[in-house]
């Protein structure tokens, strides 16, 4: 019985000493809640994780808070939609390399009856310059993401910087409300406001109520998303081995197919960068 019991106690411990890497191997990437909210990532990372046995954990904000995440060491991925940003990132020494992934792009959503009359443009700058002249209300995810700063660049376009719209004004058409796209678009629409958001989050959002989307296809809308490994030499602790093979896998064949079979309905939301990929 003792050596039963002997044998039994060395496959335990040779059964626990086998698990550690598989509990290990799970990787934390920062990213954004537009991938979040469209069903992207609760798509596609089981299928990662059937290919290769990491896990991944998903941490979901904005573009800005998304990077600063990373600064610290809190990921050990970044996938966002920003990239000057992107770019300054791995500039500074924090991300090894940005691959370009995918893109969609952005659209201006708004009641349907159209207060400002920008229905049917195409030019996404003269229409935030009719929502102003107007004083229709434009309701800004004001949270730093990569929708947000979108956002800013197109008031700079139409003449207007951000920080000279009156405070008065912000009190009245232009609201701020600090929060991720799901919750921006809910308010929108009950509102009812006038707002920028991803075509993939407005395509996945059942609650439109009165919002119908107004202007899209200008090239400033397009809306590219990159990924990067967390370089070890600022955080040693990072899990860079598995953080290499999950950015691999994106931009490879069987990643990039995946991404473009991504749609709802017959609408692809997420453009994969790669023309071999057939998605």
């Amino acid at each position: 019985m003792a050596l039963v019991r002997a044998i039994g106690a060395v496959f335990l411990a040779a059964a626990m000493t086998a698990s550690a890497p598989a509990l290990a191997e799970t990787i934390r990437v920062a990213s954004t809640t537009s991938t979040e909210a469209s069903g992207f990532f609760d798509y596609l990372l089981p299928r990662f994780t059937a290919a290769t046995g990491i896990r991944v954990r998903v941490i979901a904000v904005g573009t800005g808070q998304a990077i600063r995440l990373a600064r610290r060491g809190d990921a050990d991925v970044l996938l966002v939609h920003h990239r000057p940003s992107e770019e300054a990132f791995v500039h500074d020494g924090y991300g090894l390399r940005r691959h370009s992934l995918m893109y969609n792009d952005f659209v201006i959503v708004g009641p349907a009856s159209d207060p400002a009359g920008v229905g049917g443009s195409t030019d996404a700058v003269a229409a935030f310059r009719k929502i102003r002249g107007a004083r229709a209300v434009f309701l800004s995810r004001g949270d730093d993401s990569g929708t947000h700063r979108r956002e800013r660049s197109l008031w700079r376009a139409s003449g207007i910087a951000q920080s000279g719209i009156a405070q008065s004004e912000r009190a009245g058409w232009y609201r701020e409300i600090g929060a991720g796209m799901g919750r921006t678009l809910n308010t929108a629409a009950a509102m009812p406001a006038y707002t920028l958001v991803d075509r993939g989050t407005w395509l996945s959002f059942g609650n439109r109520g009165p919002l119908r989307l107004l202007v899209e296809g200008d090239r400033r809308l397009r809306n590219p998303y990159g990924v990067i490994a967390i370089s070890p030499k600022k955080h040693p602790h990072v899990r860079a081995k598995a953080a290499g093979r999950f950015v691999a896998w994106l931009v490879s064949t069987a990643g990039q197919r995946a991404i473009g079979n991504f749609r709802i309905g017959d609408e692809v939301l997420f453009h994969p960068v790669s023309p071999k990929s057939g998605g």
